[in-house]
């Protein structure tokens, strides 16, 4: 592992803008219309209850990441295995982030340039953050944190003052029932952003203050929920259960519908702001975790040998994960949760903190009795 410390301050603004990441813009359960913001508060609840599995199993091994204990916990080569299965995990969500992002942009601004182009730059950007370390990554995310909530903030009030909100389209609440809602959200926001905290059990051992973790992460995901709930609502309230549900990006569609005082209007370049700085944490975070994870299996002793193949790698599965976004969507909100998500978020380390415990449990009663 890199010798790097991070803040807790540091982590927790990682927490946020990662949880936040690509969920803000094609994270919405749109299939449960004016209930989705109960899902997302479900999720959001469930997730924090599933981040303690996380936490568990770092309290065990607080100086090795995932990779590490794996061969403390099943043995030395299932271990492995089972580490490289999680590091080509990490790296299909990393290329998942990156054609999302790439997309909306072919879609929205850059219409005429080559979706591999837009993709490229992003990694280029991303490999030389790694190339410099982890803490330069938490330095940039805690600089660019207060933009995005300055960002937010105002967009906030001028949706108000534009008179855009119709909180009867938030009605009425529970048309179906809790059991649509229960489905969705085990299928959708409780993995996806929830789950993907499983990615920081390769972060954690960099924390400074590891008694510190369990409050800074929790906070972290517990705000990034709140602030996903509100975006839900706004969106509901403002676009309408119609067009919220037929929208590609609905905060886009939401923020470009504000007109105040005749000449504040056509913001939809803060939502992109925005967007670039989500998107460039999220793939930064993926992208090293599979960087330092990698290193660990394979015994590198300086992980900066790999960064760019292991770009390169997740470039070329971005391109070539769905033919076109529309595929690419239903891939992700269908077939990944169930066959990879459930797996990888919550099955797996489930088993791997039971037979921690066990482990453990045995080694403290030879302990006694020697």
């Amino acid at each position: 592992m890199e010798k790097a410390k991070i803040s807790t301050k540091q982590l927790f603004v990682l927490v946020v803008l990662f949880e936040m990441g690509s969920s803000i813009l094609v994270g919405f359960p749109l299939n449960l219309k004016q209930d989705a913001w109960i899902s997302v508060l479900l999720a959001m609840a469930c997730g924090v209850m599933l981040f303690f599995v996380y936490y568990r199993l770092f309290l065990y091994y607080p100086d090795l990441p995932l990779t590490g204990y794996l061969e403390k916990i099943i043995g030395k080569w299932p271990g492995k295995i089972i580490g490289y299965f999680y590091m080509i995990y990490f790296a299909y969500l990393a290329a998942r982030v990156l054609r999302d992002f790439g997309e909306l942009l072919t879609s929205t601004i850059y219409t005429h340039t080559p979706l591999f182009f837009l993709m490229t730059l992003l990694m280029v950007t991303n490999a030389y953050a790694i190339q410099k370390g982890f803490e330069v990554i938490a330095r940039v995310g805690e600089l660019f944190f207060a933009v995005v909530y300055l960002m937010a903030i105002v967009g906030f009030f001028l949706i108000i003052f534009s008179g855009l909100i119709h909180l009867e389209h938030l009605k009425p609440v529970l048309e179906n029932g809790w059991l649509p809602i229960i489905k969705t959200t085990l299928k959708g926001p409780l993995t996806f952003p929830f789950g993907e905290m499983v990615v920081f059990t390769m972060l954690l051992p960099y924390l400074n203050k590891a008694k510190k973790a369990k409050i800074v992460c929790i906070t972290g995901m517990v705000l990034s929920g709140i602030n996903f709930t509100i975006a839900t609502v706004i969106n509901i309230a403002t676009l309408g259960i119609d067009l919220f549900i037929r929208s590609p990006y609905p905060l886009l569609s939401t923020i470009s519908k504000i007109q105040l005082f005749n000449f504040i209007e056509r913001l939809d370049v803060m939502f992109m702001l925005y967007l670039m700085i989500a998107g460039f944490i999220k793939v930064a975070i993926f992208y090293y975790a599979v960087v330092i994870g990698t290193a660990n299996l394979f015994q590198f002793k300086d992980y900066r040998k790999i960064n760019l193949p292991i770009g390169i790698f997740i470039l070329v599965t971005a391109l070539m994960i769905a033919p076109n976004y529309t595929e690419h969507i239903k891939e992700g909100l269908e077939i990944v949760p169930i066959y990879l998500h459930w797996p990888f978020q919550i099955i797996l380390p489930c088993l791997f903190l039971m037979i921690a415990f066990i482990r453990n449990r045995n080694k403290k009663s030879k302990t006694a009795a020697s």
